[in-house]
């Protein structure tokens, strides 16, 4: 049986967060660009954030012949949008030693509840990726404590939960194994931000 893997990153929570981003969990340390969230050089995630703020996906890489993302730029960026991250999964089994989610295995979901008492204006979540949508649906529950239903992708639902009320937004996938050209990906994640 595979090993359990613990999250190796801290949840990043500015206190003036008003947007929760969960994707499922990291993929093995050696495919990482930077010690921070959507670290694979392939995966476009912080290619779709420069095209939607700066016009320029390439605006978080740092240049050259390195195939890196500028992880305090990032950093300052997220600060000043108010975007938090950290995953659905705090503990996993990896069943084919890759990044797919189809082969993770969730042993421990992450305690949203925990996040969110950092974040008092935080009333958006937002998952970028099937399997965090299918883990964070089967951790909310509606007024009559049904589990809530899963939003189409692109869009949301509203829900109470964590003692406030909260808007789920259910994106793409941001890796490009998920088969959708980076620019419409782009249109789907510019919704939240208008």
């Amino acid at each position: 049986m595979a090993e359990i893997e613990s999250h190796p990153l801290e949840p990043f929570l500015p206190e003036n967060a008003t947007m929760l981003f969960l994707g499922s969990f990291p993929p093995p340390k050696v495919r990482w660009s930077m010690d921070f969230f959507y670290p694979n050089w392939i995966n476009d995630f912080w290619r779709i954030m420069g095209l939607i703020h700066y016009g320029d996906k390439g605006h978080f890489e740092c240049g050259g012949t390195e195939k890196r993302f500028d992880k305090d730029s990032i950093t300052e960026f997220a600060h000043t949008q108010g975007m938090a991250f950290y995953d659905t999964a705090s503990k996993v089994r990896r069943l084919r030693g890759n990044a797919s989610d189809e082969f993770l295995e969730i042993v421990e979901p992450a305690d949203i509840a925990s996040l969110l008492r950092c974040m008092p204006q935080c009333h958006t979540i937002v998952t970028t990726g099937g399997k965090a949508s299918e883990e964070l649906r089967m951790l909310l529950t509606d007024a009559s404590g049904a589990t809530v239903a899963l939003p189409k992708i692109g869009s949301h639902t509203e829900v109470y939960a964590y003692d406030r009320n909260i808007r789920w937004w259910r994106m793409p996938s941001s890796s490009r194994a998920y088969p959708l050209k980076l620019e419409k990906k782009a249109e789907y994640y510019r919704q939240l931000f208008a």
